[in-house]
């Protein structure tokens, strides 16, 4: 009987230790180390953090799901991986932290034959002085921090419902930040509310993102089909910001934000002042702070993750310029070199290089966008390893499942409102997630790659909602959902 440990429980490690479970059955176990007690619809916190749905709805418990698909669970952060044992025994091991119960803050060991690093991001936002819940910014990177942000919301249209003017800026908080996707849905939904309550005209909304131009989203902007006519995400993206008064600042990166003041560095190397009544930035993402050991003891950390935190799987990651960059530079396997037993998968593994230009500005601040790594890429990562692992515990030369993000489309649904009949949404989808200028003049098919805006769009986004909820849950006939 081996033993298939899978380190966190966001979309690829649910994902791939629920794929796991069926595909190996009673012969292997599955083990799952989470230090959280509960797993979270992501996309949906942005409906959370305008408060249209509660927290509760985006939440469910690990454990009864786990307990009645026969895999064990361990609630505890991965502080160590030792991939090749130690001097008491040459079996692979994981050392873990518990989060919770009696047992909180003691350390504990976890054997494994395979190992998945699913361990998701580590919000940074101490990369940015004044930033986040614990600062002067909001969040809605959690459920908590959603909900936390739904009231600040709730208080600034009470305040213009009693004529005062409030501004609002949402976008990143630094210059490396990813996931534009996630502000630029929120900054509709709160344009949406704002808009809903009347008081439209009291509020200025801001869009301040460290993109080089709107629509960019961190995979350098998109050519698409429209209604059978060619344009760019940023002309698209452009029209919407238009239509409903929102402004925007691009290429910035935020130095530091004080009460009620966002300091930020544009690309001509200005410095400006941002006064705000309410702000939302998203924050930085890194690695978990895991640390790798090899037999003897000896820090082998550099080499199994990036300076980033995040884990180097079969990537090229020799350092070029930017235009040097291919499209089979990406990883197809998400295998750590020299262990073919160790995967990292969705938001856990290094990405090569960045998809958009990297930029600094005229005082040498990087601003450059960190690739993506979406719930619907990190599902077919997720699945992918789980099925390479089912097959090399039959056999263990079998030849690993490709899922390179070169390859995989993906789609972002933008939606304002959660009505059946008043929302609306910005739709896009794009193939390949990584351009490939070698296949597509335009770097992506545009065929495959369009943005529609409409009410059908918001039926896709809730569709989605439930049934990827309802796939989480392992309810009956949840692996004919695809990810």
């Amino acid at each position: 009987m081996a033993s298939v440990v899978v380190l966190g429980a966001g979309v690829a490690g649910h994902t791939a230790a629920l794929h796991l479970k069926r595909l190996i059955g009673k012969q292997h176990t599955v083990t799952v180390v989470s230090p959280n007690s509960q797993w979270n619809w992501i996309p949906s916190n942005i409906w959370v953090g305008v408060g249209e749905i509660p927290a509760e709805k985006v939440l469910f418990k690990l454990a009864p799901v786990y307990a009645r698909k026969k895999i064990d669970f361990v609630q505890a952060k991965a502080v160590e991986i030792h991939p090749e044992g130690d001097a008491a025994g040459a079996a692979p091991y994981v050392t873990v932290e518990h989060t919770s119960g009696e047992r909180k803050g003691q350390t504990d060991t976890v054997a494994y034959d395979y190992l998945i690093n699913a361990t998701g991001p580590k919000l940074k936002f101490e990369a940015t002085p004044g930033l986040g819940p614990d600062g002067h910014t909001l969040s809605v990177c959690t459920a908590d921090h959603a909900d936390h942000a739904a009231k600040a919301l709730a208080a600034s249209i009470e305040k213009m419902k009693a004529g005062q003017k409030q501004t609002f800026v949402i976008g990143t908080g630094h210059g490396t930040c990813t996931c534009q996707g996630a502000a630029f849905e929120y900054v509709f939904n709160v344009e949406n509310e704002i808009r809903q309550a009347g008081v439209r005209d009291l509020a200025r909304i801001i869009y301040l993102t460290n993109e080089a131009a709107l629509g960019d989203f961190g995979v350098g902007g998109m050519v698409f089909d429209q209604q059978g006519f060619e344009t760019t995400s940023e002309l698209w993206t452009g029209s919407l910001f238009r239509e409903r008064g929102v402004e925007a600042i691009v290429g910035a990166h935020v130095e530091k934000v004080e009460e009620g003041v966002i300091f930020y560095e544009t690309l001509d190397g200005a410095h400006h002042q941002l006064p705000f009544d309410f702000s939302m930035l998203i924050p930085p993402f890194g690695g978990q702070p895991i640390k790798a050991f090899d037999r003897d003891g000896v820090d082998i950390t550099e080499r199994l993750f990036a300076p980033s935190g995040f884990m180097k799987v079969d990537a090229d990651y020799t350092p070029k310029p930017y235009e040097d960059w291919k499209a089979a530079d990406w990883p197809t396997t998400y295998e750590v070199p020299g262990y073919r037993n160790v995967f990292a998968a969705g938001i856990a593994f290094a990405p090569p290089h960045q998809i958009s230009r990297p930029l600094k500005t005229a005082n040498g601040t990087v601003v450059a966008p960190a690739p993506p790594r979406t719930g619907m890429p990190s599902g077919v990562m997720g699945k992918a390893v789980a099925v390479t692992i089912s097959k090399r515990l039959k056999n263990p030369d079998a030849e690993a499942e490709h899922a390179s993000m070169a390859h995989m489309g993906a789609a972002c649904v933008a939606s304002a409102g959660t009505g059946l009949t008043k929302g609306s949404a910005a739709a896009m989808t794009m193939l390949p997630v990584v351009p490939d200028y070698d296949k597509y003049p335009t770097g992506r098919d545009t065929r495959e790659t369009r943005g529609e805006l409409g009410l059908h769009g918001h039926w896709v986004k809730l569709m989605l909602h439930y049934l990827f909820i309802y796939k989480a849950k392992a309810r009956l006939g949840w692996q004919l959902i695809p990810e």
